[in-house]
């Protein structure tokens, strides 16, 4: 089997004081110590406000809660000309929901990845089941330090068995030694000493030991109990030494405080090593059975110790058919007999030393690095090139391609005899939460945007459904819109918001342009100039950009309406109004916030410029979208629309969370209005990314589009994509798609997405 060469580890790293850290570099130095391999680099785990002196071989660190961090984990690890990435993987050093961060770095991987799991859970949430499941699928194989996490990943999570692997916690590979020496080098000759090593906390169960030394000490007077390890830092950061000060205060009221000594410290594996080896019997009293692991125990049994613990699944496994001794947990009478037993049988102690050294010769570091080599180069023999969404079948990425066909199939499903339903529950309409005018004015602007060549049309009844839907919104005792309706067809206010009011005048202003029907067009026209003058009185920017998409449709077959032009020309001053007071250097924006549909707004001034003939209006709608485009590009040169979490913040870099659909669609529709007034090629380089986010070109590396169905998801969480499938949602992916297909059948092939400009962080 050809040798895999370079190998990433992804975990936390010494001098982080935590067991995973341990492991992740041992592990390390047992994979590079090995022939064939020509580097063996640690992406460190940090985690919050903490700062680590790591060695050379730390490569990169991630802050554990800056998803921008991970992103640019996954590009160093994609850019490194790594053959595979080992993730170390423990919910708590991870950030984001049940540490779902991990998962948008795995996403975005182009590498083979083997995940070594240092807990699974037989009773996870909902979150750490899904986290749990997206790593594996992630991976090529998953790998578990004892049979029960096998059964677990298999039960309980639904993994593949043939996907999962099980090695042996390493070990050092050390001499079998008599522990006399040992004990004189540290002062301790004539002792029979107890050990416990580790990070102290309250479930490692060391006062159940501290509470059995006066039964112990009444066996064997000799008795010391060496308790070795720091506090755990997390417990240190919460309450201080109280665990700690707590259990020598215990020692001294039952009298044996000359019995227990507390080593207030974090060793290394040489110092660890020959702790271990001047200890007559090793004790691990855990108080939690869900342990899959235990390095401590590993290491205490690689070192040929008699062993007394609790039963927690790994001590389960490795001290089966006697090689140590089980006993209840939190059961101080029992562990004490038993520790007393072996103290005072020589014989017996022996053989449990003997029985457990020849067993762990298979678990020694050196033959852990072989598992995991031979782990690496199967992963990386099976590994194509990961099947990203932009090569999925209907998808095609080579330039010169038309985007993918239409596919209705959800879209109808979405609709009933009245309209189009606003929410789903996965996939399925969700009756509950009725209609609004918003997401049938969308339904109507799609109907439009089909009725043009290569496309196929809508049924007209379905379209006349959406025409009717607005006719019926119309309250002409306000002259505006109602925008909510409950599925029983009950109105639920007699007018909707300035921006529903708009957005169906977009509508009613492109039907009356593009719709097939004659009837219809001549319905929309006249509609159109009924709901147009309370425009005026409106104070929404969005409301005026949406009323200039329609008037900008309007136009194209009233052109000489002498009010079309009076309306194009009073909104469209008032975005330049907006844009000239409140635009600083770096902010050059309409509003002192980003908020929803942010890309209509210099839309509508570039089409208002172009079909009045107003440069000031083009020119002002191509500075803001410039800096938008800008703000709206990662770190990686991908689109990243304003997350949801930036509305209500002024003036700040937008949060990437949680992205919508709508802001896909919307840019992608400014930034083609955009290349039709200044032939820029940037703007459709920038259109295709925006579309190119449907299908995975976005944090997370998930599609949000089902090719089969048509479907889109409601948007990306930090996470995951929101499963739900509702209208507004669908009907922006459509919207996006017949524009992107449009563009590519008149004026040229595909566009391949360019990677953009970083967006500049914000100075104030």
């Amino acid at each position: 089997m050809t040798p895999t060469r370079r190998i990433a580890f992804l975990g936390n790293s010494l001098p982080r004081r935590c067991g995973i850290a341990t492991f992740t570099t041992d592990l390390q130095q047992a994979v590079a110590a090995s022939a064939g391999v020509a580097e063996a680099a640690i992406v460190a785990m940090t985690d919050s406000d903490r700062q680590y002196d790591y060695p050379p071989t730390v490569r990169m660190e991630i802050h554990d809660e800056k998803l921008e961090s991970y992103q640019r984990a996954a590009r160093f690890l994609n850019s490194g000309q790594f053959d595979a990435v080992c993730l170390q993987h423990e919910f708590g050093i991870f950030g984001g929901e049940a540490g779902g961060y991990i998962v948008t770095l795995l996403n975005a991987l182009d590498v083979p990845i083997v995940t070594t799991l240092h807990t699974v859970l037989a009773a996870p949430s909902v979150a750490q089941r899904r986290v749990m499941r997206q790593i594996a699928d992630a991976s090529s194989t998953v790998v578990v330090m004892a049979e029960k996490g096998r059964q677990l990943l298999t039960a309980v999570y639904d993994i593949a068995p043939e996907k999962i692997e099980v090695i042996p916690h390493g070990i050092p590979d050390c001499a079998f030694l008599e522990p006399e020496a040992a004990k004189r080098r540290h002062g301790f000759t004539g002792k029979s000493v107890i050990l416990t090593f580790g990070l102290l906390s309250p479930n490692k169960g060391i006062e159940t030991v501290i509470e059995a030394m006066p039964a112990i000490l009444r066996s064997c007077p000799d008795a010391l109990y060496i308790v070795l390890g720091a506090t755990h830092p997390n417990l240190v950061r919460q309450e201080g030494e109280t665990y700690r000060t707590g259990l020598q205060a215990r020692a001294v009221e039952l009298g044996v405080a000359d019995h227990v000594l507390f080593l207030d410290q974090f060793v290394d594996q040489a110092t660890l090593v020959d702790f271990i080896s001047l200890c007559d019997v090793y004790v691990t009293p855990y108080l939690n059975e869900a342990q899959m692991t235990s390095g401590t125990l590993a290491y205490s049994f690689g070192v040929g110790k008699a062993v007394v613990s609790t039963p927690y699944w790994h001590a389960r496994e490795l001290l089966a058919d006697g090689r140590g001794v089980l006993v209840p947990f939190g059961d101080s009478i029992e562990i004490g007999s038993q520790i007393a037993a072996l103290l005072t049988d020589h014989l017996r102690r022996n053989d449990l030393r003997r029985e457990a050294y020849s067993y762990s010769r298979s678990m020694t570091w050196m033959r852990s690095a072989e598992h995991y080599l031979a782990t690496f180069a199967r992963a990386t023999k099976g590994h194509h090139g990961k099947l990203i969404v932009r090569q999925i079948e209907g998808v095609p990425r080579a330039a010169g391609q038309i985007p993918p066909q239409m596919n209705l199939q959800h879209f109808t499903s979405m609709c009933d005899d009245t309209g189009l339903f606003q929410h789903a529950v996965h996939s399925v309409p969700d009756r509950s939460h009725g209609y609004c005018v918003d997401d049938n004015a969308r339904a109507l602007l799609l109907a439009c945007a089909l009725n043009t060549a290569g496309e196929e049309c809508l049924p007209d009844a379905l379209t006349a459904r959406f025409a009717a839907f607005l006719q019926h919104a119309w309250n002409p005792d306000n002259h505006r819109f109602r925008n909510f309706m409950s599925f029983d067809r009950r109105w639920l206010e007699p007018a909707g918001s300035e921006d529903s009011h708009g957005r169906a005048l977009w509508a009613l202003g492109e039907c009356a342009r593009r719709d097939v029907s004659p009837s219809r067009r001549r319905w929309a026209a006249a509609l159109f100039k009924r709901a147009l003058p309370v425009i005026r009185e409106f104070s929404s920017p969005r409301a005026w950009a949406f009323a200039l998409l329609g008037l900008d449709a309007f136009r194209g077959v009233y052109a000489e309406d002498a009010l079309v032009a009076e309306f194009q020309h009073l909104l469209a001053g008032r975005l330049v109004s907006m844009l000239s007071s409140v635009a600083t250097h770096d902010w050059v924006w309409f509003e002192d916030e980003l908020a929803y549909d942010n890309a209509r707004l210099p839309q509508a001034l570039i089409v208002t410029g172009v079909s009045t003939e107003t440069p000031a209006y083009t020119a002002s709608g191509l500075k803001a979208l410039r800096w938008l485009t800008t703000v709206q590009t990662s770190e990686g040169g991908y689109f990243r629309p304003v997350g949801s979490q930036s509305f209500g913040v002024k003036r700040r870099q937008p949060r990437p969370f949680d992205q919508q659909p709508l802001e896909a669609a919307a840019t992608i529709s400014a930034t083609l209005a955009a290349w039709n007034a200044d032939r820029d090629p940037k703007w459709r380089a920038a259109a295709a990314g925006a579309l190119e986010w449907f299908f995975g070109s976005n944090d997370l590396s998930i599609a949000l589009v089902d090719p089969r169905t048509g479907s889109c998801c409601d948007g990306l969480h930090p996470d995951r994509a929101n499963e739900n499938s509702g209208g507004e949602s669908v009907v922006s992916y459509l919207l996006a798609l017949a524009e992107m297909r449009r563009v590519t059948r008149f004026a040229g092939g595909y566009v391949k997405t360019a990677r953009l400009r970083p967006a500049p962080a914000l100075v104030h």
